[in-house]
């Protein structure tokens, strides 16, 4: 029979503790989730101002709706570039400090399209060994070389970017996703302005949650479209709505529109989602109180794990990994804290590394104290007792 071993690798995937499944939310996207029928408090979103079904959100949807329809047509070159668009776009290299912005249908393709059309054959990318996948599936793409450094070590880029040749890009996450540390931004500037080469950080998990007005990581460090020449964001998380954009120079854009094949070959995003992701950097720039708010949840929830000697990762952001090691432990745990009425990510090889599967732990500005309060507990006599709960009757593990 064709295709025979996909069976066996799924099956090897089970007994591995590594098989992923859906879950199906019958609810919008919240504090509070409806899944299989229950009330859970969801503690692995990326939602982490709150913004996703903010009501000033919704509404600039529905505005738009009614305004542009559903779809946007087209791509963005033929007949998809909306007023909406061009509006958000304008704005979004106001917010970042860059001469201009442009968005992309996903972050995905944004990250696989600015590589690509940045370096190729003869030139050489270097990234970070902990980037996203998006990120390494960019650099391995191009047919530039292509070179993975030691997570955060910019001693070792510096050996590497002296042996290159040809363009040079060094490309790394701000925030880490799955460890939730931040990559050293001014030594990287530096070592990249020494050898020639340009900076590209994916701000995805920093945009709209760290830096005094939300700028993400670059505002953090103080870094300016000089420092840092390619910025990729997504809207999906900080942001609430969906999409990503990249900002820079002016050449830097240009150049993207005619040669990004991930932003010329695929359909704009919906103009209703460009408005609402226009109400959502207004409430970004002007409701400093949640990223305060966040802040506090973070350090109270930091407390609290070390008070119960749970293994946390150096992480001051709302991504709080606890460190399990084992896959079906994790899982056990994971299925443990949902039956408690908590829902927590397993997160397990290959997205992380043999032996460090982990609870992923995200907080929002729209959790309440009570919640974290009741997660720690929930954590303490499900870790301290080593209580497990029944798989789902699907039978497989879930992420």
């Amino acid at each position: 029979m064709p295709f025979q071993h996909l069976t066996h690798n799924l099956n090897k995937l089970t007994q591995q503790g590594l098989y992923r499944s859906r879950r199906i939310v019958a609810s919008p996207q919240g504090i509070h989730l409806q899944l299989n029928g229950k009330t859970v408090i969801n503690f692995c979103s990326n939602d982490y101002l709150g913004l996703a079904n903010h009501p000033a959100v919704v509404q600039a949807f529905k505005n738009a709706a009614d305004t542009y329809g559903v779809g946007s047509g087209s791509a963005h070159l033929i007949c998809g570039h909306s007023t909406a668009h061009h509006a958000l776009e304008d704005e979004l290299a106001a917010f970042t400090g860059r001469e201009r912005a442009l968005l992309f249908s996903t972050g995905y393709m944004a990250n696989i399209g600015v590589i690509n059309a940045l370096v190729g054959h003869g030139d050489a990318v270097f990234e970070d060994r902990l980037n996203h996948a998006s990120l390494l599936d960019g650099g391995l793409s191009s047919g530039a070389k292509f070179k993975r450094y030691a997570h955060a070590d910019t001693q070792y880029l510096t050996k590497l970017l002296a042996q290159a040749t040809g363009n040079k890009l060094v490309v790394t996450d701000g925030v880490f996703s799955m460890d939730g540390d931040v990559a050293p931004l001014p030594e990287l500037a530096a070592v990249a302005k020494q050898h020639d080469a340009w900076l590209m950080v994916d701000d995805a998990h920093g945009l709209g949650v760290l830096g005094e007005n939300g700028g993400g990581l670059l505002e953090q460090f103080g870094l300016v479209q000089d420092d840092v020449q390619v910025l990729m964001g997504t809207l999906g998380k900080g942001f609430g709505t969906f999409g990503a954009f990249v900002a820079g120079s002016e050449v830097l854009v240009e150049t993207l529109i005619q040669s990004a094949r991930t932003y010329i070959y695929t359909t704009a995003l919906p103009p209703a989602v460009a408005e609402a992701t226009r109400a959502s950097l207004h409430i970004i720039q002007t409701e400093n109180w949640r990223r305060e708010k966040l802040n506090s949840l973070v350090a109270r929830f930091r407390d609290g794990a070390e008070q119960l000697g749970l293994q946390l990762m150096p992480s001051s952001s709302p991504i709080q990994p606890i460190v399990i090691g084992d896959s079906h432990r994790t899982v056990a745990i994971s299925n443990a804290l949902l039956a408690a009425g908590f829902l927590v990510s397993a997160i397990r090889p290959p997205t992380v590394a043999q032996g460090t599967a982990r609870l992923r732990v995200t907080l929002s500005a729209a959790h309440e104290e009570s919640m974290v309060d009741g997660l720690l507990a929930a954590l303490g006599l499900i870790i301290g007792s080593g209580r497990k709960c029944p798989p789902w009757t699907d039978g497989h593990d879930h992420d």
